[in-house]
């Protein structure tokens, strides 16, 4: 269905999309099974694509369904992709698929976040590991990376905090970038007020991303816990809400770790 005619407005947006995730015109053309002079064309706004198009595109360009939404109705259509909220009934089966998972992974930590960070859902090892944090910080919508980096949080429990901070904080900033976000943004400018300044030397223990978060417990018998953690996305989601939303799994990088983790959670 078209709604409405903003020609100008989605060449534009999509020429800022190719822009940002610096494909050639030539190279999202062959993408998305078209030609350079057809993409030049949409993008100089003699041509107008048609809905089909306009999706194949903005999937060669690896644009988030919430924007592709954005750019057919900067086109002129009606979204393709429903935008529900989690609590809705017909999303139930995803509620219980996500709690399953978060069950699963036990004792190890792990949360589903949304775009911008803030908790959706959590395990009880996560809740074993932030018992101590500051109720403010747990109140909905309660942000994960605050949680992790505020003084009120995890922070003052993080032996590397002046490294391993600045791979949230670069995260943060690499999705703003790759989605930009004013969220995100001024989530990560708050982050860095937070945390030590970035180390000019880094030490020779250094693995970048694979340096694992080492958290103190102040139990004498497992006085630290070695984490390392993974990411995943819902890729084939199709629904706005369930595409946005991200697990983060915290896991053990060691058998001690694993074995304190176990204890903290039949506590």
């Amino acid at each position: 269905m078209i709604i409405g005619s903003t020609r100008g407005g989605f060449a534009d947006a999509l020429r800022q999309w190719r822009t940002r995730r610096r494909v050639s015109q030539l190279e999202l053309a062959v993408r998305a099974g078209t030609t350079q002079r057809h993409v030049s064309f949409i993008e100089s706004g003699r041509s107008t694509p048609g809905r089909s198009m306009i999706i194949r595109l903005a999937e060669s360009l690896e644009v988030p369904i919430r924007e592709r939404n954005e750019l057919l109705l900067a086109a002129g259509f009606a979204p393709a992709y429903p935008h529900s909220d989690l609590n809705d009934p017909q999303l139930a089966p995803v509620r219980a698929a996500l709690d399953r998972i978060l069950h699963g992974h036990l004792p190890y930590p792990a949360v589903i976040v949304d775009r911008h960070g803030d908790l959706v859902s959590a395990n009880a090892g996560f809740h074993a590991i932030t018992r101590a944090v500051d109720p403010h910080l747990l109140a909905p919508p309660a942000s994960v990376p605050r949680i992790l980096l505020h003084p009120g949080g995890l922070a003052p429990r993080i032996v590397n905090l002046d490294e391993w901070a600045w791979h949230i904080i670069d995260s943060i900033q690499a999705e703003n970038a790759r989605n930009p976000s004013d969220r995100l943004q001024r989530l990560a400018a708050e982050l860095v007020g937070l945390i030590p300044p970035r180390p000019r030397q880094l030490s020779s223990h250094h693995l970048g991303f694979a340096v694992p978060l080492r958290l103190r417990t102040g139990d004498p018998d497992n006085p630290e816990l070695r984490l390392i953690t993974t990411l995943t996305h819902f890729g084939t989601a199709t629904n706005v809400t369930i595409a946005e939303l991200r697990l983060e799994a915290f896991l053990p990088a060691d058998e001690t770790t694993s074995a304190a983790l176990t204890e903290l959670v039949t506590r």
